[in-house]
């Protein structure tokens, strides 16, 4: 049995992967869908002008709320978040710590459920499927890149993107794939042998494996330097302007805004902003 967000091996009857902390769910455990937010005051709404689509619209958020509990205390992590994305666009989820964007993209990737409204990926609403559906559903549409990389240190680069290509119907040649992200002489060193650069190269390469529509990158610079980071950035804008790939990253950072083609802003679990770049900005003319 595989972790089928990350490929790792599991125990046979574990309930979570070791290495991204991913639950694993069974395929016939219930989901909870069936709460309904009560209409926040008109003077909390989060209100804006919706921008221009550089495409056709590929992600759709529509009045999502996720609510967690801890005993008598409720947590709105996000409540009634709106907004598109267009297909082939590389899109940036801003907000500093609590805003909710890490919340959006787990609910995006169909790892985390919601407690109202409704996602729409490419016309399917993914807030619906079963768990079995969301298996299907992020094996073979959605890539993932984490922040602290997790590869599997006792396979090669070659290897690790390898397991991922077990779990996709339709996947890339791994040696082509590493090649594209520019660690053709790395293929077999393990990852205690490469860079931080390196690693998260690897963990991309993992993602594209896949051959994903979307790609899902949670805090891809946060763990690297200052140059390293804009090596990861340049290679993700490259990619989804090479292979059309829609590209989500979530940051903390601002100074990312420019690069991207829509920036979606999030403050207290809700979008209170969405513009759209008509000419987005090269990673390497980038400072910050």
């Amino acid at each position: 049995m595989f972790c089928e967000v990350c490929g790792v091996h599991l125990e046979e009857n574990a309930m979570f992967c070791d290495s991204c902390g991913h639950r694993v769910m069974g395929e016939e455990a219930p989901r909870v869908n069936n709460y309904t937010p009560p209409p926040a005051p008109a003077t909390e709404q989060a209100t804006y002008a919706p921008p221009a689509r550089t495409g056709p619209v590929f992600i759709a958020f529509n009045d999502v709320s996720k609510q967690y509990t801890m005993g008598e205390v409720k947590i709105d992590a996000l409540d009634r978040a709106t907004f598109d994305i267009a297909e082939g666009e590389l899109c940036l989820i801003i907000g500093s710590s609590g805003a909710g964007k890490t919340t959006a993209l787990n609910v995006l990737g169909g790892i985390d459920s919601v407690t109202g409204g409704e996602v729409q990926v490419d016309g399917r609403t993914i807030t619906s499927l079963s768990n079995k559906q969301l298996i299907d559903y992020r094996r073979n549409q959605v890539g993932f890149v984490f922040q602290f990389y997790n590869l599997i240190p006792n396979l090669t680069a070659l290897e690790n993107v390898e397991i991922a290509t077990q779990l996709s119907k339709d996947p890339l040649k791994p040696e082509d794939v590493l090649n594209m992200v520019g660690l053709h002489d790395r293929m077999d060193s393990f990852p205690a042998q490469l860079s931080g650069g390196e690693q998260q190269r690897v963990s991309i390469a993992r993602a594209l494996a896949k051959n994903p529509r979307l790609l899902l990158c949670d805090e891809p610079t946060g763990a690297l330097d200052y140059e390293t980071g804009k090596q990861i950035l340049q290679l993700l804008q490259d990619t989804c302007r090479q292979t059309g790939t829609t590209v989500v990253i979530i940051s903390h950072n601002m100074a990312f805004e420019p690069i991207a083609d829509r920036v979606v802003r999030m403050r207290s679990g809700q979008v209170y902003d969405v513009t759209v770049n008509p000419s987005p900005m090269n990673v390497a003319d980038l400072e910050w």
